[in-house]
């Protein structure tokens, strides 16, 4: 059994979580119980639901926590640009590590898709 340490979706999404950790560094004090706590959760959950779905027994199980990651990443690229509009420093954008993430998770679903 493939361990979540070995998927390139974990590695990738702990990169990313660590990238918006440093963002939101930047970010207003103000925001420290707002959007930053927000997209710390958010970007926490990402790699974490990733490991979760990776120890559960049944595919179906899997393909969910998958799903969830899923979702939270669609999360931090909306408060992402939220940040944007308000016009909160934004060095290293991690929109871009974020897609290449998508793309990893969205793989892994289809190959649980394909299993037998």
């Amino acid at each position: 059994m493939t361990t979540y340490e070995n998927l390139k979706a974990w590695e990738k999404a702990m990169e990313l979580a660590a990238a918006f950790y440093e963002v939101s560094q930047r970010w207003p004090t103000a925001e420290r119980f707002g959007l930053t706590a927000q997209v710390r959760r958010a970007a926490v959950s990402v790699p974490s639901n990733i490991a979760e779905g990776q120890g559960r027994a049944s595919r179906a199980d899997r393909m969910h926590f998958l799903h969830t990651a899923r979702g939270s990443l669609f999360e931090l690229q909306t408060q992402l640009k939220l940040a944007k509009r308000l016009d909160y420093t934004i060095h290293n954008d991690p929109l871009p590590l974020s897609n290449q993430t998508l793309r990893l998770i969205n793989g892994l679903i289809r190959h649980y898709k394909q299993a037998p």
